[in-house]
């Protein structure tokens, strides 16, 4: 009795496995193109999670493309526009509006809710990635930057850490002092002496940067905002941005001035904070810390959707993009490999799986909160326009003109104008 039951049992193991194998040939093979940008530690994730997506379909392959920010959105939009880009894109929320507000580079969600869950997004949420009358992304964690700092840093020089602008600048000049010049508080870029310059900005005059297509600010406004990072500069809080390209380093977190805790801070987006704090070396302490404002300061700050996964109307496997954006975003097991690389999730089920399997990292959750605590304004759709954002855009002329000794009143009435004409030229 018990040797017929046991050949019984294997003659189904030997029938399931031949109806499996059976159904796996009847799949014509896939091969998808993923793209996305970030450093190592959200690479590593996100391939672990793609290699898990390609073990559940063995007929799908994925293939990875990655790099570094520097140049990456002017390499998609060229894609974009030629008919070439992978199949599932990481993208920021402006891009929708850059290159597809008319709802034809990307597809419309709506038409998989077989596979996408809705529900597990508000419709805020939900809204933010609906433009041209079509779902064309799912957002993935919403985010702002703030302000990172090295402890280990400021304990050397005898600093705590600064809660106010006017903190700040002493610790500057007691860095001088006690570390020597080549120690600063801080180093931001142009893109983040922008965002210090909106913060003073709306602490002072409770006004969102711009609102209805329009800068809310005066040119008078905007030279004082423009003077105050120049005071930054002037008490050793930031070194001159030429000083900075002397160190031969595009990127702040390979700059050994960093990874030593010489620059001992910076702004950043909350979603790095994991990848902040592994980019120092081992005797440095990099803590979330937030925000600065003087006393009497109004409500400030701005958040976005972070980033997005969408996917081109180009793709010729549409169905298998949005099982793999699915996977990655929602499923149990893509979501614990994902983990926060890219923030704390806004899809509710994924931040569940993540809560219970304590998988969600201290100082992103720290990060985000104190965010989304404080952030009163939402991005407007052209902020991160490239015609102003990258390398060789308006808020770089500015700022390294004005770090150069330029005339402020100048520089802001052509920031003020150059921020309208795009707004003017962008409209949604």
């Amino acid at each position: 009795m018990k040797k017929w039951l046991a050949t019984l049992l294997a003659l189904c193991m030997m029938a399931t496995l031949f109806l499996s194998g059976a159904a796996l040939a009847e799949q014509e093979p896939v091969n998808l193109r993923m793209s996305w940008w970030g450093g190592e530690s959200r690479a590593a994730a996100t391939k672990a999670a793609v290699e898990a997506f390609m073990q559940k379909y063995p007929w799908i392959m994925v293939e990875c493309e990655y790099a570094a920010w520097d140049g990456w959105q002017e390499k998609c939009a060229t894609q974009l526009a030629g008919g070439t880009a992978p199949d599932l894109m990481q993208v920021n929320w402006q891009w929708i509006y850059q290159f597809s507000a008319d709802g034809s580079k990307f597809i419309d969600l709506n038409e998989y809710t077989d596979i996408i869950d809705k529900n597990n997004y508000t419709p805020e949420q939900l809204e933010a990635m609906t433009i041209g009358g079509k779902l064309q992304g799912l957002p993935i964690s919403m985010t702002s930057k703030l302000f990172f700092f090295n402890k280990a840093t400021f304990d050397k020089a005898g600093c705590a850490l600064p809660t106010t602008w006017d903190e700040l600048k002493a610790c500057g000049k007691t860095f001088e002092e006690v570390l020597g010049a080549q120690y600063y508080p801080i180093q931001a870029n142009c893109w983040e002496r922008m965002w210090l310059m909106v913060w003073y900005l709306q602490q002072t005059y409770g006004k969102p940067w711009v609102a209805d297509y329009t800068c809310q600010y005066t040119v008078e406004e905007v030279t004082e905002g423009l003077e105050f990072v120049t005071s930054l500069e002037e008490s050793h809080v930031m070194p001159k941005l030429a000083d900075y390209k002397n160190d031969g380093y595009s990127d702040l977190y390979t700059n050994p001035k960093w990874i030593q805790g010489v620059y001992a801070g910076m702004p950043e987006y909350d979603s790095a904070a994991n990848e902040i704090r592994n980019s120092v070396d081992e005797n440095q302490n990099m803590v979330v810390h937030g925000y600065l404002a003087n006393e009497g300061a109004k409500p400030f700050g701005m958040s976005k959707v972070s980033q997005a996964f969408a996917i081109p109307e180009s793709s010729q496997h549409k169905r298998e993009a949005v099982m793999l954006m699915n996977f990655l975003l929602a499923e149990d097991e893509g979501v614990k490999l994902m983990e926060t690389q890219r923030g704390i999730p806004v899809n509710k089920h994924a931040k569940q799986v993540l809560d219970e399997a304590g998988l969600v990292d201290k100082d992103v959750l720290t990060a985000n909160t104190i965010a989304m605590d404080t952030c009163v304004y939402s991005f407007d759709p052209n902020f991160e326009n490239a015609e102003l954002k990258e390398t060789t855009g308006v808020y770089y002329e500015v700022f390294e003109a004005l770090s150069a000794g330029e005339d402020a009143a100048e520089l802001a009435e052509y920031l003020v104008e150059s921020v309208n004409t795009v707004n003017a030229e962008n409209r949604y």
